[in-house]
């Protein structure tokens, strides 16, 4: 029955969230921990179900050749080596601490799903930066189990890059960060099969469901506001028991 309950949790947020062209995973952490998953095998659990979804959309994108591969390679190169680092660190690291830390990216999220605004401003288009930021952002994602794309893409907005250069260099490399912390938790955490199976499934499911429901009755940005809603409502659970 617990598995139905997970099947049916996933399907859900994996609709709501494809509609609003997030992925479920950062919902699903948090919901599966609080359903008495164990942290770091939720997060692997999330980062797998990150990965599936979006690894298609991120080879489609390289075949079509949308994508800048200079732009891209700094962070993808960093993104790959410093993700799994970050999972490797998780087991050093006080799971309230990384609670904490992961309330604080819900909330940050949810912020900039409602008041972000996509454009361009001083241009820093530096290999440099753009590994320093794929380090920092390597690192705390694979800490805290998610694929990244959700901090990598406002920050590089903010740093002046094109918003849709941005989005389709964002959506190429997340999904093989996002493997490699999986295969980093994998390492050192006992996996369930049957979870990480159903789970797959209901949020590959979810994702063609949502993309055909995006285009009926709501908006993306009344969308996007039920999203953040959820986001703000598990972050405040989870802060909950620290207060």
């Amino acid at each position: 029955m617990d598995y139905i309950l997970y099947f049916t949790l996933t399907l859900v947020m994996a609709t709501l969230f494809s509609m609003g062209g997030a992925g479920a995973g950062i919902a699903m952490i948090p919901i599966l921990n609080f359903l008495g998953i164990e942290l770091n095998l939720a997060k692997m659990v999330g980062l797998f179900i990150g990965f599936t979804t979006t690894f298609t959309s991120s080879i489609m994108n390289f075949k079509r050749k949308v994508l800048d591969v200079k732009f891209a390679l700094p962070l993808a190169i960093t993104l790959l080596i410093c993700a799994p680092i970050g999972a490797q660190l998780s087991k050093y690291v006080d799971k309230g601490v990384v609670k904490v830390l992961f309330a604080l990216f819900l909330l940050t999220s949810a912020t900039m799903m409602l008041f972000f605004k996509k454009k361009a401003k001083a241009n820093l288009q530096t290999p440099f930066i753009l590994a320093v930021t794929g380090i920092i952002i390597g690192l705390l994602s694979g800490l805290l189990g998610v694929g990244g794309g959700n901090m990598l893409l406002p920050i590089l907005v903010l740093f002046g890059y094109e918003p849709k250069k941005v989005a389709i260099t964002v959506s190429f490399v997340v999904p093989f960060s996002a493997f490699t912390s999986f295969l980093s938790y994998a390492s050192f955490v006992q996996i369930d099969w049957i979870l990480l199976s159903v789970t797959t499934i209901a949020a590959i499911m979810g994702g063609y469901i949502g993309n055909y429901l995006m285009h009926f009755k709501l908006t993306q940005t009344q969308i996007k506001k039920v999203i953040a809603i959820i986001l703000y409502i598990l972050a405040i659970k989870m802060l909950w028991h620290f207060i």
